[in-house]
């Protein structure tokens, strides 16, 4: 990726299907309008389509947005589709998510809850 995820403070994943088509403005709109999230507090955002192999990450860098698209060619995308909202995740959950894991790891050993201090 361009930007160094480990850096950025907040993640958000948007939970169930987005619009692929949206561009920057579309996908600022959906964050500000629908989530009531401030897109300039050193953020990622991470958006999926309902064919869950490609997926695109808004991300303002301090002089503008950046909009990272990526199309996988083999596997997909374990997406939480269960309900509509913009869920924190942890670097933890960010790593596995793009290795097509699942967010939610059962037995995964040493993971702090998000905005612990370790």
């Amino acid at each position: 990726m361009l930007v160094d995820y480990t850096n950025v403070r907040h993640i958000y994943l948007v939970c169930g299907y987005t619009d692929m088509r949206k561009s920057i403005d579309g996908l600022a709109a959906l964050i500000t309008d629908q989530y009531n999230l401030n897109l300039f507090d050193d953020c990622a955002f991470l958006f999926c389509g309902r064919r869950r192999d490609r997926y695109k990450v808004l991300y303002w860098d301090g002089d503008g947005f950046l909009l990272l698209y990526k199309r996988l060619e083999i596997g997909r995308i374990q997406w939480p589709r269960t309900y509509q909202e913009a869920k924190k995740i942890s670097h933890q959950q960010l790593r596995w998510l793009l290795e097509c894991l699942a967010i939610e790891q059962p037995r995964a050993i040493g993971e702090a809850p998000v905005g612990s201090v370790t």
